[in-house]
């Protein structure tokens, strides 16, 4: 069994759904602006996606209601990235023990607060990897879950061969997340590489949503309309 067959094995017995590797060499200055040198030395990246729960996350239309947000903040949410955090911790054990560097990337750990994003982009590995593209939500849009998929990556210098081209965006004339945001924080605009986000997404607007919700009861506090609308996702 080839090093490439054995993690894949070993990140779906752990219980990934979802398994990529992207070769980040196109897009090293644009993982240095956001994380930096020492993210952006690595040539390759592996994406690990889990999918949600459809019948959670179609009753987020009543997430006002304590007992569906609730239920999405733990299980589509909390225990999702839990998971995702401990198969590419388990992953990056297994390139460290074959010699390699390997540096894993939580699910969903914000580090810079003014710019609000992660030192790196799951969604840009997991596109890169050929498993899905950006949406006009800025969410990773896979044909199959559409965007009902949390990812984690871990990053490594392992020569491991990408696994597929990236896919180029689907959603043609479709704004369904664009018309359901409670903010209006999509343009409507596709994902074009190089193109700061910006143009496609509002981020303070979606930031300043939540923290409102968080003032009231962190517990209930959850959105994710983009998510639940999108017709990739819905129509499963």
């Amino acid at each position: 069994m080839d090093f490439e067959n054995q993690l894949f094995d070993s990140a779906m017995a752990w219980g990934a759904d979802y398994f990529g590797v992207a070769d980040l060499v196109p897009v090293r200055e644009t993982i240095f602006e956001q994380g930096g040198a020492e993210v952006a030395e690595y040539p390759r990246s592996i994406s690990i996606g889990i999918a949600l729960f459809h019948p959670i996350v179609n009753q987020l239309l009543r997430r006002p209601d304590r007992n569906v947000a609730v239920s999405y903040r733990s299980h589509c949410y909390d225990i999702i990235n839990a998971r995702l955090d401990d198969i590419i911790s388990r992953l990056a054990s297994v390139l460290q023990r074959k010699g390699y560097r390997a540096f894993p990337v939580p699910a969903s750990k914000r580090v810079d607060d003014n710019r609000i994003c992660a030192i790196f982009s799951h969604k840009l590995s997991a596109h890169l990897a050929g498993l899905g593209w950006i949406g006009k939500n800025c969410l990773l849009i896979t044909p199959d879950m559409g965007p009902r998929v949390r990812w984690a990556t871990v990053l490594t210098d392992a020569p491991l061969s990408a696994t597929d081209q990236p896919m180029n965006e689907r959603c043609e004339n479709c704004l369904e997340c664009v018309d359901i945001c409670p903010v209006k924080a999509f343009t409507g605009q596709p994902f074009r590489a190089g193109e700061p986000r910006a143009a496609r997404f509002d981020a303070g607007k979606c930031d300043r949503y939540f923290s409102k919700m968080k003032e009231k009861d962190i517990e209930t506090a959850v959105c994710g309309l983009c998510l639940y609308t999108c017709p990739y996702g819905k129509r499963v």
